[in-house]
């Protein structure tokens, strides 16, 4: 079962929320754990609400939903088993208009299964509980850009230093925590900084490192990960692989795995990628050399030599959230991608790998991959990647790469496509929100759930306009083949 979506801004402890003095929350039932989070609120009187839960909700009744006769069989163990089946965090139940009390066979069935159950009082209304942790979301995100905005301000004060690498690990140290430590190409460390920890951890942390540090020319090795993490003795782990392969790898140990602390290790990893791969490999003369080159009229096939490879693809990749990346999110691009040859353009970044580097799929990033070229497909190979992408961010795929065969509609000239498109297309078309739902559906290979989840509506929504453009185009929305001319026909509009 995949993991249940989570939306873009951080999770409320229920801890902060009962301690809201305007709400009167009172725990009732369940376990007291100070580590249980709440991502979103949703209210709802259905009496199986496991359908129109993604996971994480604080659920909020008043109970309408209740027969008279509950107390007496298993309803309010069938119903409190489906919240926690569905991955609900919490139970909220308002003692008013209908209950002047929270029934007592709900408490027992809370407890037995370990929901947190809270009582809402009269006086609060489930909209300002929504409201409240709303509040406290924008609160916390605030407070997490912040540290990171200092965290990026500290480690660039520290990268400009005379001991610039020593500098960056005691920052990086302080900001998280724990313990920073530079692992040089042979698996010694280098330098390190912070809290330092017990041999156990030290030995697994060095063994970590290893896992991400790319494997000798012509050793014939699978590609590399270019990040690890594992947990021991308590201490969570992570390895971070620098710059364009030359061996260097960011090590740290921290105690907890707070909310941005992955931007501000990425921001040091950047760091350290220019303070150890530039001056140590030369890679950087070289690719001025290249440029120069190319500027006075050499022919890419005759620059790439310089650049360390035969057989290239490009890499267009896009952010996930809203806005352009910085130039210190496109760096940081490039160094997981295993190249130092990024280009932000826009809301897109490209980057030129060498093939032999396999790009993976990265969080927070939408990638598209040409096939690999030799220097002077170069331009092809961008087109190649712009395509990729496109497809990959319609179908809501972390990475996808250009197929070696031509697609179908590449067979049919573009205007032939586009007229028989709108013929077909004609009863719907006339509908925003028809042409969108159906869009998403066919998408999301018909499934009613993750279609709600995407067009932010409710599910019987969505199978009320799917219905409505069965009835309008007069066929079998079943029919596989019916679908595919359809996702064919809303391509070309």
């Amino acid at each position: 079962m995949p993991d249940p979506a989570v939306p873009p801004t951080p999770p409320v402890l229920l801890t902060s929320l009962l301690a809201r003095e305007d709400l009167s929350l009172r725990r009732i039932a369940g376990p007291e754990d100070a580590g249980t989070v709440v991502h979103w609120v949703h209210t709802s009187e259905m009496a199986d609400p496991y359908p129109y839960l993604l996971g994480g909700e604080l659920l909020l009744t008043a109970g309408v939903h209740i027969p008279e006769a509950a107390g007496s069989g298993t309803y309010f163990d069938d119903y409190v088993s489906r919240i926690v089946a569905a991955g609900g965090a919490a139970l909220g139940f308002g003692v008013a208009p209908v209950h002047d009390t929270v029934p007592r066979a709900l408490v027992a069935a809370c407890e037995t299964h370990g929901l947190p159950l809270l009582e809402v009082p009269p006086q609060t209304t489930f909209s300002g509980v929504a409201r409240a942790v709303w509040q406290l979301m924008a609160q916390s995100r605030l407070a997490e850009l912040r540290r990171v905005t200092e965290a990026q301000q500290s480690l660039a004060s520290a990268a400009s230093r005379p001991d610039p690498v020593p500098s960056v690990l005691r920052q990086l140290a302080q900001r998280l925590g724990g313990w920073a430590a530079l692992y040089g190409p042979e698996g010694a460390e280098i330098a390190g900084a912070g809290r330092k920890p017990g041999e156990e951890v030290a030995s697994a942390l060095a063994g970590l490192a290893g896992v991400v540090r790319p494997v000798g020319e012509g050793s014939g090795g699978s590609p590399h990960p270019t990040s690890a993490t594992d947990t021991t003795a308590g201490l969570h782990l992570a390895a971070y692989a620098l710059g364009a392969g030359r061996g260097f790898v960011l090590g740290v140990a921290t105690p907890q795995r707070a909310p941005g602390d992955h931007t501000v290790v990425s921001v040091a990893a950047v760091l350290l990628s220019l303070l150890t791969g530039e001056q140590q490999s030369g890679t950087g003369a070289a690719r001025s050399s290249a440029l120069v080159r190319l500027l006075l009229g050499a022919p890419p096939e005759d620059v790439a030599p310089l650049l360390g490879g035969e057989r290239w693809v490009v890499v267009r990749a896009r952010p996930d959230g809203e806005g352009a990346p910085n130039a210190v999110a496109a760096s940081a691009l490039g160094a997981a991608l295993g190249s130092a040859l990024v280009d932000p353009a826009g809301d897109v970044v490209r980057v030129l790998v060498p093939a032999d580097r396999a790009p993976a799929p990265l969080p927070g990033w939408t990638l598209g991959v040409s096939a690999a070229v030799a220097p002077h497909d170069w331009p092809a190979a961008d087109t190649q990647a712009a395509r990729a992408l496109a497809r990959a961010r319609a179908t809501r795929t972390p990475l996808l790469r250009h197929g070696p065969r031509p697609a179908l509609a590449d067979l049919v000239p573009p205007d032939e496509a586009a007229a028989h498109a709108r013929t077909l297309l004609a009863p719907v078309t006339a509908h925003p929100a028809l042409t969108e739902t159906l869009r998403t559906w066919l998408s999301l290979h018909g499934s009613w759930d993750r279609t709600a989840v995407a067009l932010s509506v409710h599910r019987n929504t969505v199978r009320q306009r799917i219905t409505r453009c069965a009835t309008l185009l007069e066929t079998d929305l079943e029919d596989p083949d019916v679908r595919m001319e359809l996702w064919f026909a809303l391509r070309h509009i």
